[in-house]
């Protein structure tokens, strides 16, 4: 049984590809930041023998480490768990403290979560670590401008990508930005066009299809590729 270990697993994206790989018979290794938010991932691990959920901050690097030593070794690594910061505002109004955050938690966190999974991702044979980006950090997408605490963040972790795939491909490994879609979640508002459920069925084929001579690239959720 192949392992996947995903963060932010409690809701949205991060709990539909839980149960997508669990569908596909993957042991899944979940985690979740807030229990009082966790309830459904929670209740799941008791009907599923294959779910283990972890309470986990993924910006505190010390936890991220701790935790990477007491699991078993795992296969694929999804770096999911993402903070959009503040919405609405404006050129000048710009909340500095709050895009430390989002580059912490957007940016930061995924390679460090690598770099703590890393040993336990070299001795498998699949080595995948999918990073869920945005196509809004995208610099030929960008035609509309604004957005500069979460695009600045997605566009930094597509870069973080590309280095971990030079890093890493040529041991085998299979590094991606992937882009969900634009998904009816707490960050992607009520007017989003796709439900969790169908943005994470594209993401598992992506992944489940993608070679380590697809490594370092940009992907769309229906396994288009997209410009940087």
């Amino acid at each position: 049984m192949a392992t996947v270990f995903i963060t932010g697993a409690n809701r949205g994206i991060g709990l539909a590809l839980a149960k997508q790989f669990l569908e596909h018979n993957f042991k899944v290794l979940a985690t979740y930041r807030d229990k009082a938010s966790s309830q459904e991932l929670l209740e799941l691990t008791k009907n599923h023998q294959s779910l283990s959920a972890f309470q986990l901050d993924v910006t505190n690097y010390s936890q991220v480490e701790d935790l990477a030593s007491a699991l078993p070794n795992i296969d694929i690594l999804i770096n999911n768990a993402g903070y959009y910061g503040p919405k609405g505002y404006d050129f000048g109004h710009t909340d500095v403290e709050e895009w430390r955050k989002v580059l912490e938690v957007n940016t930061i966190a995924p390679l460090k979560l690598v770099e703590a999974f890393y040993p336990r991702l070299e001795k498998s044979s699949s080595k995948t670590i999918a990073c869920l980006s945005s196509k809004v950090g995208s610099m030929t997408e960008n035609t509309s401008g604004g957005g500069y605490i979460y695009r600045s963040s997605k566009a930094a972790l597509n870069s973080v990508v590309k280095s971990l795939s030079n890093d890493l491909s040529s041991q085998g490994f299979t590094v991606l930005a992937l882009h969900p879609g634009w998904v009816k979640t707490e960050m992607g508002g009520p007017n989003a066009l796709l439900e969790t459920d169908i943005s994470a069925q594209g993401l598992f084929n992506v992944i489940q299809n993608s070679t380590p001579g697809n490594s370092g690239q940009f992907i769309n959720f229906d396994g288009s590729e997209l410009p940087w």
